[in-house]
């Protein structure tokens, strides 16, 4: 429907249109109403303009196509920038925007396999059902994080994992060389082929922990206080190694 190009009609004769000024002070401003009223009219019944006003419809909805259209590009753009983010803190402390890149590039289902972010600040990252195998977390801060049902095989994660839920995730052949594990949730993980050497598991969630008993070393792990061990686990990880005192005397 156009808005522009319509039939107008005429605007009333000066004459009439003057005697409508209830002051002469408002005089100028009726004539200007006027002479755009006039303006209007005229305007209205040039054919270009109709034109233009189709052009500007076209224009806009060619807009829409072409940005829906690019949208996969802009997708793409995105995550280069993510990854970006990433590596040019490779090695560096704190956290340089690498929860925020980590976390969309997860959102968006792109694999996380091999990423390093050793010593990296990632308090609190939520990455659960992240594809991370042989993912490097070595010395990073990974308190409270969230690794639900996440791929992990072969990460290394000697890292401070105080509190981090890693429930359900897949942690076959991963390394917690003197990680933190303080209070953190691994209920129904899977620890096959895992190596807990001297990492501090006090008060960890155990619930239903997979494949336990191919755990590949837990020397000097420390199980004070772990929650719901499997039935055989305690007896079985302190005739490997292990130990149950309280780290905190």
């Amino acid at each position: 429907m156009a808005y522009v190009f319509k039939e107008r009609n005429p605007p009333t004769p000066w004459p009439a249109y003057k005697a409508r000024v209830p002051h002469p002070s408002l005089l100028p401003f009726y004539a200007l109403s006027w002479a755009s009223d006039w303006a209007v009219c005229l305007l209205g019944r040039w054919p270009f303009i109709e034109l233009l006003e189709y052009l500007g419809s076209f224009s806009l909805l060619f807009a829409v196509i072409f940005y829906f259209a690019d949208a996969p590009n802009r997708l793409k753009q995105k995550h280069y920038q993510a990854w970006q983010v990433i590596n040019t803190a490779q090695g560096k402390g704190g956290n340089g925007g690498r929860i925020d890149a980590l976390q969309e590039l997860n959102d968006d289902g792109v694999t996380l396999i091999a990423v390093n972010v050793a010593g990296a600040y990632l308090g609190g990252v939520r990455l659960d059902n992240a594809s991370a195998s042989r993912a490097i977390f070595s010395g990073a801060d990974l308190r409270d994080a969230h690794f639900a049902s996440a791929r992990l095989d072969d990460a290394d994660l000697s890292a401070n994992l105080r509190n981090a839920d890693l429930h359900d995730s897949s942690l076959t052949g991963a390394s917690f060389a003197d990680a933190d594990l303080t209070g953190a949730r691994l209920a129904g993980a899977d620890v096959a082929q895992a190596s807990f050497d001297n990492a501090e598991l006090t008060g960890a969630d155990l619930t239903e922990l997979q494949h336990w008993q191919s755990i590949k070393t837990i020397r000097g792990a420390n199980l004070y206080q772990v929650k719901n061990p499997p039935a055989g686990f305690l007896t079985w990880a302190l005739q490997q190694g292990a130990v149950a005192t309280n780290s905190a005397n």
